[in-house]
């Protein structure tokens, strides 16, 4: 049996804009939240000895500039490492702003997808196949679904994709597609983000947004 966590958007760092007006909001607190949140990911991909984790995009918050920030997820990435847990990730429209994601080295563990086009990525030791593309700039109105290759005969075939789906209120429009465009590739699994609440689109196939982390 293959088991994996899906993971999304944990927006590592995030200023949180606005807290200072409300007197008595614990900011500080709130802010360390992310890195709490990631770190209990991690501990519970490694207790759990899953085979792989899968990141749809938006690991940092656009263009911010801290490079603690980078080496706290490079940090977490040795920490799957050491614990022979491959990462699969991609750049969402957040990640394609950040000055970090452009210079950060990370441990030999993690794939990150190419941003030109979809790509495949088999899985060692598994018969799984991870198709994604990252996001090449902030901005992305075109369907990137369409583009992505059909399955992989023989292979569980996991779909990754930063995505707004048919859309969803409160957030951008970014790489729209449709759940029949998923469907089409004929993949067991859509690991998708940008979404920042769980949201299970389908069953058969599994359509999954991960909401926050």
């Amino acid at each position: 049996m293959i088991r994996f966590l899906h993971a999304a958007d944990p927006h590592l760092d995030s200023p949180l804009q606005g807290l200072e007006i409300h007197d008595g909001a614990p900011v500080e607190v709130l802010r360390g939240a992310t890195r709490r949140a990631f770190e209990n990911l991690v501990q519970l991909a490694i207790e759990e000895r899953v085979d792989f984790l899968v990141i749809a995009g938006d690991v940092y918050d656009g263009d911010w500039k801290d490079y603690s920030t980078g080496l706290f997820f490079r940090g977490q990435m040795v920490r799957l490492r050491d614990a022979g847990i491959p990462v699969y990730l991609i750049a969402g429209n957040h990640d394609a702003a950040s000055i970090i994601s452009k210079k950060l080295t990370l441990p030999e563990n993690v794939y990150v997808f190419s941003t030109r086009s979809a790509e495949s990525k088999e899985v060692a030791s598994h018969p799984v196949v991870i198709h994604g593309r990252g996001f090449p700039h902030r901005a992305v109105p075109e369907n990137f679904a369409r583009d992505y290759p059909p399955a992989i005969s023989g292979k569980f075939n996991i779909g990754l994709l930063h995505t707004s789906l048919t859309g969803r209120p409160g957030h951008d429009t970014y790489a729209p597609c449709s759940e029949l465009d998923l469907r089409d590739k004929g993949y067991g699994y859509w690991a998708l983000g940008h979404i920042h609440q769980l949201e299970v689109i389908s069953k058969d196939p599994w359509i999954v947004f991960a909401g926050n982390c």
